[in-house]
């Protein structure tokens, strides 16, 4: 299975104008091959926390209307997306969240950052349950940027039987979980772990992309660079049950595991 991470520059607040980039760079995953792509943490609005705040009209629900161009992009190229927005919860207050949507542009899962850093806790609700889909028999762990600091997080993944560790980020020039923390959850795990950081600016500083993947032993396997608007693409050698070509093959649909 080919597996994509995607970034780009979101322009503050414009959900309109990201869910277009999103768009394009799913279609462009897809003519790489691709079966899934993965988007940074709030890739929707820019992780612009006050903006966000003064602005409830950012926020979404799973079945938002703005988000119809990505489920036709993944409607149309047969490949699975994980776009990480501000979405509602039933409490009133939004999460940070990852909504998985399948190759069939229907709602395969959703995901709220359990651990929440900083200001966030005072805008945000926290997650309770972990985040786990199935594509193409392929089991996947989702994650969302400082959830990643805790070991335990990729632990209970690999023993769910998840064998591809998805992480939506927003992390700034200098920020050691490059080579502390991604790696290493790979390495230590036998995960294939795959990471979606933003470019440009950002409330916690200038981000410098490098969305990459790593296989099982901690080896990089893909990596964006700092290009402004880009993708890392690797074939993970998992079993899948996929058929010849891209089809449309089983998805499972799973609201996550406490």
């Amino acid at each position: 299975m080919k597996v994509a991470s995607a970034q780009f520059s979101p322009v503050p607040g414009d959900v309109v104008g990201n869910v277009q980039t999103i768009r394009e760079l799913i279609v462009r995953a897809a003519g790489e091959g691709a079966r899934l792509v993965v988007f940074p943490e709030l890739a929707v609005t820019g992780y612009v926390l006050e903006l966000i705040a003064e602005d409830p009209g950012s926020w979404l629900s799973e079945d938002d209307p703005r988000l119809d161009p990505i489920r036709a992009a993944c409607r149309r190229t047969s490949t699975a997306a994980v776009v990480n927005a501000v979405v509602r919860t039933a409490g009133g207050r939004p999460g940070i969240t990852s909504l998985v949507i399948g190759p069939d542009g229907d709602h395969l899962a959703r995901y709220d950052k359990r651990r929440l850093h900083g200001v966030e806790r005072d805008l945000f609700a926290p997650g309770a349950t972990d985040g786990r889909f199935t594509l193409d028999g392929v089991r996947f762990a989702l994650t969302i940027c400082y959830d990643n600091r805790f070991p335990e997080v990729a632990e209970r993944a690999r023993a769910d039987g998840c064998r591809v560790y998805l992480a939506s980020s927003v992390l700034e020039e200098g920020n050691d979980s490059f080579e502390t923390v991604y790696p290493v959850r790979a390495r230590t795990n036998g995960l294939y772990v795959v990471l979606a950081n933003q470019t440009g600016p950002s409330d916690i500083g200038d981000c410098p992309g490098l969305s990459s993947l790593w296989g099982p032993d901690g080896a990089l396997l893909a990596t964006a660079g700092r290009a402004e608007r880009s993708l890392a693409v690797a074939e993970l050698p998992v079993e899948t049950s996929a058929p010849p070509g891209r089809g449309r093959p089983p998805v499972g649909r799973d609201r996550g595991h406490p």
